[in-house]
């Protein structure tokens, strides 16, 4: 994997990158929230070699810093896609964690035709139905409430709140100690995310996934509604959703195991 660099004008956008000349479709990879590339250490390591694979700091995350907070989801995906043909990285499979798995579904939306697959790994839709008012009231004002909290208690709630395992945790804790010393970068990157998150599900869009397509949640995911959210997605589209036991919000931290063998099996099958 090489680290290489994409401008935009909102700023520069660092991803890792290995061999595009490897057989079966690119592997994809965008991490959630105030998460960078490294969440998905397990991922790259299992399956480097066997696949092209892909994998970034989303913008304004980490490397990817300074970066004006001005851009939207579909922004990201736009991106996404200069980036992916730049690198030759057609037909590729998403892999979206949380947040990553919203960038996945806009992607989906904007570029159906380009998209071989896409796993949500402990996200939720993006269609308006599966919402109530008063969760998207309150994602368009997430930035206050970060600013509000002292950096340790975010710091112990971003870490042991999305992981269940030792490793998971002291995962998250790393990354986020990339804003240590900086609450305010924190705040607006959680809050910028939280809000675009809204705009687009505002924007009412059908966001169908029309590719082969899987669910991954932890039994113990407490993020928010995303154990009620995968329920209905599952239901009310078909998609197959893998609980993982044991499990919280980053699924594939805790589990790199498990969830590897479903990515892979799920390859397998396209």
């Amino acid at each position: 994997m090489t680290e290489r660099e994409y401008a935009t004008p909102c700023g520069t956008i660092h991803y890792w990158a290995g061999s595009g000349d490897l057989p079966g479709p690119p592997l994809v990879f965008l991490p959630g929230l105030t998460a960078d590339h490294r969440l998905f250490d397990k991922q790259i390591g299992y399956f480097e070699g066997k696949y092209p694979l892909f994998v970034w700091d989303a913008p304004g995350h980490a490397a990817s810093w300074p970066f004006e907070m001005t851009f939207s989801l579909a922004d990201k995906a736009r991106w996404l896609d200069e980036i992916l043909a730049r690198e030759g990285l057609s037909g590729p499979v998403i892999i979206g964690q949380s947040m990553g798995g919203y960038v996945g579904q806009m992607y989906a939306q904007l570029f159906p035709e380009k998209l071989r697959g896409f796993i949500s790994v402990d996200s939720a839709p993006l269609q308006r139905s599966y919402l109530t008012g008063l969760e998207l009231w309150l994602l368009k004002r997430m930035e206050p409430v970060y600013r509000y909290y002292p950096w340790k208690w975010l710091l112990r709630q971003g870490t042991n709140g999305v992981a269940m395992s030792e490793y998971g945790r002291a995962l998250m804790g790393e990354m986020m100690m990339t804003y240590d010393g900086d609450k305010a970068r924190y705040a607006k990157l959680a809050g910028h995310g939280f809000r675009i998150l809204a705009e687009a599900i505002e924007a009412d869009l059908p966001y169908e996934i029309k590719c082969p397509a899987m669910l991954i949640c932890g039994e113990k995911d407490h993020a928010g509604s995303c154990i009620r959210y995968n329920k209905a997605w599952h239901k009310k589209t078909g998609i197959p959703l893998h609980w993982i036991k044991g499990a919280g919000h980053n699924a594939n931290t805790d589990a790199p195991e498990e969830v590897n063998e479903l990515i892979e099996d799920f390859v397998k099958g396209l």
